[in-house]
């Protein structure tokens, strides 16, 4: 029997097919799987898929093919004028049972690395990450972060990628990118793109923090397959919770190794005090040093070079 959501999900793809019919291109018929219907499109040598999917939280619609081909970008231009995928809004989305949740720590630190955590959750783990109490990094203390980090290893155990961009690669890699959340989506996509070597996950749930494009071009192969969700806040959900303390754990480890290797307190954020050590640091060991424990492009850079 279909549902009124699958019924949805067919009259949308339909509805897609004739689209893509007015610019001459072969459609094949629409098939069903367990979680979508898809057609393939074809056209002067090239091939690009598009997958309907239908469940609890809606549709949604993914594209997939090679980005750069005329054919994708016709498609895509068509049918959802440069959205690769349907926005879910947070009322009706229901958290998925298996799937990766993305999150970072030190974007808005003068000091610092800039960390993105990913973690794979099943059923299972899930579960018990939430009994452990769970949640967004800001809402924790330091030492706690220390301590459920370690109980999110045991639970988890592989399925977790971390990625620590240093104060001085990260200056490299702001001057190639001139963007931070371009930055950050590429950072964002490394990390999912790693997990999926170890994990069979079909879909993703990051923080939104620019255009929801961003991530998605950035992914390869792998990731390009995956249905990738963006909501402000979305610390709300488990694996999303758990990569924002792993994230922050690495991102306070940093800086224990630095304060211990400099024997100088470096604070957080970007008040005050931070001008204060960032003269000091410039003060002591010179600019060269205080440009690889900073992010240079920071505001603050111009009241203390």
């Amino acid at each position: 029997m279909v549902n009124a959501v699958e019924e949805s999900a067919l009259e949308f793809i339909e509805r897609c097919a004739k689209k893509i019919h007015s610019l001459s291109l072969n459609v094949s018929e629409i098939e069903k799987k367990k979680f979508n219907f898809e057609i393939n499109v074809t056209g002067k040598g090239e091939k690009v898929k598009l997958l309907v999917y239908f469940g609890k939280n809606g549709i949604k619609s993914l594209l997939q093919g090679n980005k750069e081909s005329r054919l994708f970008n016709d498609v895509n231009q068509l049918l959802f004028s440069g959205t690769l995928f349907e926005s879910t809004t947070i009322e009706n989305f229901v958290e998925p049972e298996n799937y990766i949740g993305t999150d970072e720590s030190g974007k808005g630190d003068y000091f610092g690395p800039l960390v993105i955590a990913g973690v794979f959750v099943n059923r299972n783990t899930r579960s018990e990450l939430k009994a452990i109490d769970v949640k967004d990094s800001k809402e924790l203390s330091d030492n706690s972060i220390e301590r459920i980090a370690g109980e999110i290893k045991r639970i988890i155990k592989d399925d977790f990628e971390i990625i620590l961009i240093t104060p001085k690669k990260y200056n490299d890699l702001y001057a190639k990118f001139k963007n931070v959340n371009k930055m950050l989506a590429w950072a964002h996509a490394k990390v999912l793109e790693n997990l999926l070597h170890r994990c069979d996950a079909k879909e993703a749930i990051s923080d939104k923090f620019g255009d929801e494009r961003l991530i998605k071009n950035s992914l390869q192969e792998k990731g390009e397959k995956i249905l990738l969700h963006q909501f402000t806040k979305a610390e709300r959900y488990t694996a999303v919770a758990a990569a924002s303390i792993l994230a922050r754990q690495k991102f306070i480890e940093w800086f224990e190794l630095q304060n211990k290797s400099l024997n100088f307190h470096l604070p957080k954020g970007a008040s005050n005090n931070v001008i204060d050590a960032a003269l000091q640091i410039k003060k002591n060991y010179g600019e060269q040093k205080l440009s690889d424990l900073v992010k240079l492009h920071f505001k603050t850079t111009l009241k203390v070079v």
